[in-house]
């Protein structure tokens, strides 16, 4: 008796899909009462007659064409293939389709047009994204579609159209402005480290002393330092432009290998940084500050689920790394007790306490550059054109104001 192939969820679409002999068929948007249709009809087909089933389906791929949906698929392949983990473009990409799941998985590919991409790109717009944001997933989409032309698989008119249409302009949406990134003050970056596990705080440190990206840290394994001479080098296997052919090496001086030091004597090929030795630091520090006697109460390690939802991982990613700095600057700058009532209030004072990983290379930039010249902080951050460094490396106003009090 023929297994009945069951009802599934393709993730980066949202759309349902039935696998038969090994081939996947889209039935519509997950949980629709159009997809439970398709696929109650669909198993029947094959189950009364799999030869003519696909006979009937070979037939109806010759004469039909591609939607959005099946181009996305292909193209999602192609990001988890051709892109480094590094990059992290597989995860933007698949973020980046969600609207057309949602409003055009079933439209033609070739009928895609400059209507149905700003209708996908309004989608995104609210007050909780920022323009710059919605501005970078259109240009996904319409790099999506870019890929689709190389591979012949829709007109070049498609990508063509979409690419005329002009980006979002500042202040002429509802979404969000932003200002850009700058350097974080070291007294703020201390008082949050205060609040760390052990393991986080060390991860701060190094990452201000090294300047590197915080996915690069993540990513550290012992395997990658040479030891050999000071100061020690890093070499970066995964990094943001690797794609292009360039090689990324960081550089440890003293106060570094006096952090990294102890995160080396482990597995060559295992992730310096561990979400499950914070978590373990985290319980260690409770344990420490119990009142109860150890003999009265609950024993130690009993008062917590028996099944926890999620098990920490054995390494940090991006994500991890920045919710774990989002505790801590809550627990670094908690709000005054006379909005503690308000929660809107509370957000907005959470938000405007809180700063970002990257912001932790700005600072280094900028330090080097002072010390050192725009050059050395190019060459530490890694950037083949100085002038991108410009944008990291704050420029040095007190230099100008003596310029003004000396010759203005």
């Amino acid at each position: 008796m023929r297994r009945e192939p069951s009802y599934s969820l393709h993730k980066s679409t949202g759309q349902a899909y039935i696998r038969i002999e090994g081939k996947m068929h889209y039935l519509g948007p997950y949980g629709s009462e159009v997809s439970h249709e398709r696929y109650r009809r669909v198993k029947l087909q094959w189950l009364q007659s799999p030869e003519a089933f696909k006979a009937k389906q070979s037939a109806a791929k010759a004469s039909r064409k591609l939607t959005m949906a099946e181009l996305c698929i292909a193209y999602l392949e192609h990001c988890r293939t051709n892109y480094s983990r590094a990059s992290q473009e597989a995860v933007h990409s698949t973020r980046a389709i969600a609207p057309i799941s949602e409003l055009y998985a079933s439209l033609p590919a070739e009928e895609f047009g400059p209507q149905h991409y700003k209708a996908c790109r309004d989608w995104w717009i609210s007050p909780d994204r920022s323009r710059t944001y919605i501005n970078a997933q259109a240009r996904r989409l319409v790099r999506l579609l870019k890929w689709g032309t190389s591979e012949g698989l829709i007109p070049p008119a498609v990508w063509q159209a979409v690419k005329a249409v002009e980006p979002l302009k500042r202040n002429r949406t509802a979404a969000r402005e932003t200002g850009p990134v700058r350097p974080v003050d070291a007294a703020i970056v201390e008082k949050t480290i205060e609040h760390c596990p052990p393991v986080v705080a060390d991860m701060l440190r190094l990452q201000l002393l090294l300047g590197c990206r915080p996915g690069e840290l993540c990513r550290l394994k012992p395997c990658m330092v040479d030891r050999s001479e000071d100061p020690w080098t890093i070499t970066l296997a995964e990094h943001k432009t690797a794609h292009h052919g360039h090689e990324r090496f960081l550089y440890a001086g003293p106060k570094a290998q006096r952090i990294l030091a102890k995160y080396l004597l482990r597995d060559q090929n295992a992730c310096c940084f561990s979400p499950a030795e914070a978590q373990q630091q985290r319980r260690d520090r409770r344990t420490a500050d119990r009142r109860t006697p150890p003999n009265e109460g609950n024993a130690v390690g009993t008062n917590r689920k028996a099944k926890p939802q999620r098990k920490p991982k054995e390494y940090y990613d991006t994500s991890t790394y920045g919710q774990a700095l989002w505790y801590a600057c809550r627990a670094a700058f908690p709000p005054p007790d006379s909005i503690k009532d308000d929660a809107e209030a509370v957000t907005k004072w959470n938000h405007k306490h809180k700063w970002n990983l990257n912001q932790l290379r700005h600072s280094r930039a900028t330090e080097i550059r002072k010390s050192f010249g725009l050059e050395a902080a190019s060459a530490v951050l890694g950037h083949s054109d100085v002038g991108i460094t410009q944008v990291y490396a704050e420029a040095d106003r007190m230099r100008a104001r003596e310029v003004a009090l000396k010759t203005g």
